[in-house]
């Protein structure tokens, strides 16, 4: 079981403390991916615009409880770093991997890695806010300069904010969240559940499979009867 990692809490919930969700998300998942060491700053920017930038763009729209809009923009290093991290630890050969961030399997890469990360957020909101947001297919694309990008629907107040991670080789990329200005508002104390992890639940149906049963007969009472029975 992985207990949740939360924002220190208050009866009144802001776009800061759903951000701060957020950015937990992208550690975790990538430290799942073989990239243990990225690190987010504890300073946020507050931006007028979110954008794609250079060199590989990834957004990801969401609609439900609140809508927005997440961006992730790598830098060449900071992507390959990540793609080659993540497909090492998951058994890769080196040579068989790509060294330009601009082939398609790099963009595929990251764009997975987006998608767990939004997944996972919204696992998140849904577990500590009570509200349930759904999640666009991500859009991957490696860019040379650029471009603006704004939710295909009308925000309340939209609000925008950047915060700047570094990997464990210290290359940078920046996460940009746009969503409506909303407050959750505690009306009274609730558990947070835990989220239930996959890899736990499959270890657990493993060692149950793997445990003999007290009823089932040994090899040695089978042979015995079958012995009696002159087979």
């Amino acid at each position: 079981m992985t207990q949740l990692a939360t924002a220190k809490r208050s009866r009144t919930i802001t776009t800061e403390e759903v951000l701060i969700i957020l950015c937990h998300s992208v550690t975790q998942v990538l430290g799942n991916a073989g990239n243990g060491g990225v690190e987010y700053s504890p300073m946020v920017q507050k931006i007028n615009k979110t954008c794609l930038r250079p060199d590989i763009g990834c957004f990801v729209l969401f609609d439900g409880g609140f809508s927005g809009l997440v961006i992730i923009n790598f830098t060449a290093e900071s992507a390959m770093e990540l793609y080659r991290n993540y497909l090492l630890s998951m058994g890769m050969p080196e040579n068989e991997l790509a060294q330009f961030h601009t082939a398609d399997e790099v963009g595929n890469v990251m764009g997975e890695v987006m998608n767990q990360i939004v997944g996972d957020f919204t696992n998140k909101i849904r577990q500590q806010l009570k509200t349930s947001i759904t999640q666009s297919q991500p859009k991957m694309m490696a860019i040379n300069k650029q471009v603006q990008i704004s939710v295909n629907t009308t925000l309340d107040q939209p609000q925008s904010r950047r915060v700047t991670f570094n990997t464990n080789d210290n290359n940078i990329f920046y996460l940009e969240l746009s969503m409506d200005k909303t407050e959750f508002i505690k009306l009274h104390d609730f558990d947070e559940s835990e989220l239930e992890n996959p890899d736990d639940i499959l270890a657990e149906n493993s060692r149950y499979e793997n445990t003999p049963s007290q009823n089932a007969p040994s090899s040695n009472q089978h042979d015995d009867l079958m012995n009696d029975l002159g087979i």
